[in-house]
């Protein structure tokens, strides 16, 4: 077996990580937050998302976001657009890349965005047109696919069928999420060499979320099949609100740790990264989530007064 030598990160904290959270966070603290991430070796993060208001606020002030950030060269700055009110929203704030999102799950998708996973697949054909013939990234994020809080075990074939509809639209890279955290690694195994017989293992990326505690362990199974790219959220932020006791995303400070003891390079610098979580957390008001983080800071030497 052959580990991939090197991993693609991408850093879902500044949106997904803080979508959810109550009280409103100032637009200083996103933009230093994405700041603090690409110093640190982040080159790929979602730093925005252009959903209507009513239903995210605090993702209304994606525009002033990106408008702010200091840009690193190199670094991918993705956007959520879920309609083309959405997608001319992260064009006008030169969204490097465009991010639909469906689920595997049809009760998923009607609780989620009120819809069929047919009609989602409509909704977006013209925003990954126009996404596309415009020279954007377009990524799509399928959630449910090792489970859903509403219908339960979700068939493979339902998300392969979502996959290679998808894949007809022109998506390049696909997220295959464990949104409520139930997945267990040959579980994980069995759905991503069923994805992969229809688009390839190079174009996964795999996004886990750690409610039973196995979200490293799949991200491993994932390495074992030659998956190369991995979502994840800087001090775990973020959850679920459609799913009762979901935990926060895999945090990007544990899979980096779990990388490094394995020698394969992710271009991050753990320790930057560390100080990164414990701030955005500190800054917040959350308890810093990250494992690896915790540990290694517990370990720092203590200044002396």
């Amino acid at each position: 077996m052959t580990l991939p030598k090197h991993v693609h990160l991408i850093d879902v904290g500044p949106r997904d990580g803080l979508q959810n959270e109550k009280t409103p966070i100032d637009t200083a603290i996103k933009i230093e937050l994405i700041e603090r991430l690409t110093a640190a070796g982040i080159r790929h993060l979602e730093a925005a998302s252009f959903v209507s208001p009513k239903w995210v606020p605090q993702m209304a002030d994606g525009a002033e976001v990106l408008a702010g950030v200091k840009r690193k060269p190199g670094a991918t700055y993705a956007a959520l657009a879920p309609n083309m009110k959405g997608l001319e929203g992260a064009q006008a704030a030169s969204a490097d890349e465009v991010v639909i999102f469906g689920a595997a799950s049809e009760a998923f998708s009607q609780k989620n965005i009120n819809c069929s996973i047919a009609e989602s697949i409509e909704r977006f054909r013209p925003v990954a047109q126009a996404a596309l013939a415009d020279q954007r990234r377009l990524r799509a994020a399928i959630s449910c696919c090792l489970g859903c809080p509403y219908q339960g075990e979700v068939p493979i074939a339902a998300v392969v069928d979502v996959v290679q509809r998808l894949k007809d639209l022109g998506t390049q890279v696909f997220c295959i999420a464990d949104t409520i955290g139930v997945g267990t690694p040959e579980h994980t195994k069995r759905v991503i060499e069923a994805v992969a017989g229809v688009i390839g293992i190079e174009r996964i990326s795999g996004h886990f979320h750690d409610t039973y505690g196995t979200a490293l362990a799949n991200v491993y199974a994932c390495l074992e099949l030659g998956v190369s790219t991995f979502e994840s959220s800087v001090s775990g932020l973020g959850g679920c609100p459609y799913a009762k006791g979901a935990t926060g995303n895999v945090a990007t400070e544990d899979v980096v740790y779990l990388m490094h003891g394995l020698g394969i390079e992710t271009g991050v610098d753990l320790d930057a990264l560390i100080d990164a979580g414990a701030w955005i957390a500190e800054a917040i008001g959350r308890p810093y989530a990250a494992r690896a983080g915790r540990a290694l800071l517990a370990k720092r030497p203590q200044p002396t007064a």
